[in-house]
Parts: structure tokens; sequence; C-alpha cells
């Protein structure tokens, strides 16, 4: 399933494709959804929004469209009138003059008012998206010691989107691996420099994977680019101490760390 680096990268490809122009062109496959089809003719889309992995696309006259991929939707960018050869199933189709996007195989959309929109269930129950740009050190170090969360374990509590939106599965080996924490720790017992460290990677992880996860690794000394240091990579040694990294599960997803330092 997308992170949410991926998440945010694919909204820049779609508002780029489309922001500010007017539509020509909209079809929505649920039935409850249609009559607002000729409502949004001629109508800009003024935004798209990640929130965790869910988008939000805003359009001028104050609608917004919810989107949520789940494990099968995907969005894509293509030429107006034209329509890629895929074997998904087709649900949204935003086009302007000259590009559309579309949505294929996602179930959870829904179209509305802004302000019904921000109300949505899973609006309501997610924490801070991790890639806002306003997101301080502090303020995840003091999610981490908030009551609702400062108990948990870390291998689990870095998969809650209620915590942080937009962590995942890679991201949590990755955090855990750079603060050189063991995934049964939790936020309460960890000492002041631990807590730091930890802060210190969950928002710097996910903001270098944004930023140039993807990008061919071919001059790295003009800066980092994200790679992998654990993940899919059980048996390799850890590029830290050359301890042999182990692969198991936590919170049913497969999990990749070094036992030997990470504390």
């Amino acid at each position: 399933m997308p992170e949410g680096p991926e998440i945010r990268r694919a909204a820049d490809s779609l508002a780029a494709a489309v922001l500010e122009q007017p539509l020509t062109e909209v079809w929505f496959a649920f039935a409850q959804l249609r009559h607002y089809q000729p409502e949004l003719i001629g109508q800009r889309i003024v935004a798209i929004e990640p929130r965790g992995k869910a988008l939000l696309t805003h359009f001028s006259n104050g609608l917004t469209l919810y989107s949520h991929n789940q494990l099968y939707g995907v969005w894509k960018v293509a030429k107006a009138g034209e329509t890629p050869t895929t074997k998904r199933d087709l649900r949204v189709r935003l086009q302007t003059a000259q590009q559309a996007i579309l949505l294929y195989s996602a179930s959870d959309i829904t179209l509305g008012p802004r302000e019904e929109i921000a109300m949505h269930p899973f609006l309501q129950r997610i924490g801070p998206d991790v890639l806002d740009m306003a997101l301080t050190q502090r303020q995840v170090t003091q999610r981490l010691l908030a009551p609702a969360f400062c108990r948990r374990q870390l291998g689990g509590l870095l998969l809650d989107q209620a915590f942080l939106a937009g962590l995942g599965n890679y991201l949590r080996a990755e955090i855990l691996w750079l603060a050189q924490l063991a995934p049964q720790h939790r936020p309460r017992d960890l000492s002041a420099d631990a807590l730091q460290r930890l802060a210190q990677a969950i928002l710097a992880l996910p903001r270098l994977s944004y930023q140039t996860r993807g990008q061919a690794n071919d001059d790295v000394h003009h800066g980092a680019l994200f790679s992998f240091k654990v993940f899919h990579r059980s048996g390799e040694p850890c590029l830290r101490c050359g301890a042999m990294i182990v692969k198991t599960t936590l919170s049913s997803r497969p999990f990749y760390w070094c036992p030997n330092c990470q504390h």
C-alpha cells in the first residue's frame, strides 16, 4: 500500500496536469455521485490535498471529492479524450481541454461541500499529516507522550494513522533503524535522548522519501537520497554495525530490523 510520500507525489502529478483549468468532462461510476457531473463542468480544481493516505480534490465551487485508494485504487494522468489500457475499473474521470486525471478501482469515494467532507470519519480519526511542513519535532514528541499513545509499543504505534497520518510499513522499519530503537519499546519508557532521536527520524525520513525516493542515485555526494537501510534487506549486513538484518512479523505486517544495534 502506498505511504504518505507516495500519496503526496501522486497528488503533485495530478495537480500539475489539471490544476486551475476548467473542467470539460466529469464522470463518476457511482450513481449517487452522478448528479454532481453537470455542476462541475466549467469549474476548476483548485487544490489536490493529501491527508494521510487519502486525497481531497477541491473544486472552485466549494465541493470536495474525497478518495482513499485502499489496496487497489490508483490515479492516472492521460491526455484529454484518451483512456489508458488497463484491467482496472474506472471510477472517476476529471478532464480539462488538455489532460485528464482518472481514478481506478477505489471504492471509498464521496463528494460534497468542503465543510461536510472535512467531517468524514476517516479524516476525523487520523492524526496530523507527517508531511505537513508545519509539524515540529516538539509536537511529535508531545504526541508520543500523550496518554493515548505513550503506552503503545512502537512497532504498532507507527502504523496507527490516529498517531500520525501517512506513516506505513517501510517507513516504520526505517524510522526505528535510524532512531536505533527496537520495536517493543513504549514512548513512556524512552530516555529523553531516545525520544529526540525518534521524533527527529519520524519527521526526517518521510520528508526525505517524498523529496528523493525514486530518483537515480548517481550523484549521491550532492545530497542524501532515500534508500532502504533495513526494509527488504533480511539476511544482509546492517549498514551501521555489520550484523545480520532480521525479518519478522509485527502487527500482521513484515518487519525488518537489526537486533544488534536497535536496542
